[in-house]
């Protein structure tokens, strides 16, 4: 029998890879005028919320809010700013988030409507509180 080493093809699509931001700055650096203001209120309405000495890290290629483990990523994109504050999350509001596209663990907000910041904020909250909830719980272990 024949064996075949593999070996491994780079794709020659001829798109130049972009580097992966090294920090929150960085990323927002390079978002579209168009979504860089409804990103910002976003960004504030976490920030408002979260802990003060929760950080900003880049996680998954996207800003993050980390306070002992991400809380909430949020990101831009071409036609709206999307919220990741987790699957239960989204899940335990999908009443709130009816009239919002959503996927399992991803809340879609239209660049050309208003920022929901009352709602982020009760979302992040909420992921807050869950993730409290567990780091109370192990502790009592």
């Amino acid at each position: 029998m024949l064996h075949m080493k593999k070996t491994s093809r780079k794709r020659t699509t001829g798109a130049k890879k972009k580097r992966v931001p090294a920090t929150v700055d960085e990323y927002l650096s390079r978002v579209s005028p168009t979504a860089r203001e409804p990103l910002s209120k976003i960004r504030a309405a976490i920030r408002s919320v979260v802990p003060a000495e929760a950080i900003e890290v880049i996680s998954y290629n996207i800003p993050a809010f980390k306070h002992k483990k991400v809380l909430v990523w949020y990101a831009a994109f071409s036609d709206h700013c999307s919220l990741f504050p987790t699957a239960s999350i989204i899940e335990a509001f999908k009443g709130d988030l009816a009239g919002f596209s959503t996927s399992k663990g991803t809340v879609h907000f239209p660049l050309d409507k208003p920022m929901p910041t009352a709602l982020i904020k009760k979302l992040v909250k909420a992921r807050l509180s869950k993730v409290e909830s567990k780091n109370v719980s192990r502790k009592g272990r």
